[in-house]
Formats: structure tokens, C-alpha cells, sequence
């Protein structure tokens, strides 16, 4: 693991739990973790319903945008978070990969989006636990 721990998140367009998810670890991270996020298939912008749950908590995704998945971002990562991309994220060797499993916000309203949220920002907590125990 680098001496600053390496999290990409990776969903199918980059425009919904994993911007959510970076944004948040960012956030909880407040610079101890470098977090990226990308898509196998981009979409052309971010969900709205996204951006309104994330600036309910103060966090502005406004200016985010899809970013496809690339080797490069792979590689660079200690761990990968794959959320619904399946076979489409490469594997590399010495990487930890986790799979989380939850909803789709795409076409959901924004009480619909609220919950998944949540469970991100749960996860989120959890992860920057593991990567930065107490004292570092």
C-alpha cells in the first residue's frame, strides 16, 4: 500500500455511485487518501438526482464529469471498487479489489437516491477505517 492509500471507484458510467463514493471518501479522507473515479462506459454528464443528494451535505459535484476507466488509473489504485462494471475492470495483480453490490441511481428520484447515498457513505467510513487507522 502507498504511503498515501490509492481508491478508485468503478461503476458503468461514472455518473452515480462512484462519484458519490469518491466524493465522500474524499472528503472523510480530508487528504490522507488519493481517490479517483471512473466508468467503463461513461455517460455525458453526472445524474442531477446525485448532485442534489450530494450538495444536501455540503458536497458540490456540479463541476464533476465522467471519466472513462483506463489501465493507467487501475494500476495506480491499492484499491479498487468496483460497483456493477463486472468483467469490464482489468484485474492486476497486488491490487485489492472489493465489489460492492448496491443500487443503481440511474432514473431514480432523489428520495430514491437518498438511501443509496447513505449505504455509500457507510461503506465509505468503514474503508477509511481500515486504510487509516486511528492515529495516522
Amino acid at each position: 500500500m502507498s504511503e498515501v492509500p490509492e481508491v478508485l471507484f468503478v461503476c458503468v458510467h461514472n455518473a452515480g455511485r462512484s462519484q458519490m463514493a469518491a466524493a465522500l471518501l474524499d472528503h472523510h479522507a480530508q487528504g490522507k487518501v488519493h481517490v479517483r473515479s471512473a466508468g467503463s462506459a461513461p455517460a455525458d454528464t453526472i445524474n442531477p438526482a446525485v448532485i442534489t443528494v450530494m450538495e444536501e451535505l455540503g458536497l458540490d459535484l456540479s463541476r464533476e464529469f465522467p471519466k472513462p476507466l483506463t489501465n493507467e488509473v487501475v494500476q495506480a489504485a491499492d484499491v479498487v471498487i468496483t460497483m456493477g462494471c463486472g468483467d469490464s475492470c482489468p484485474i492486476y495483480p497486488g491490487k485489492r479489489y472489493l465489489d460492492w453490490e448496491l443500487d443503481d441511481p440511474a432514473g431514480k428520484t432523489v428520495d430514491q437516491v437518498r438511501p443509496i447515498r447513505d449505504e455509500i457513505d457507510s461503506r465509505v467510513r468503514a474503508l477509511l477505517a481500515e486504510l487509516l487507522p486511528a492515529g495516522r
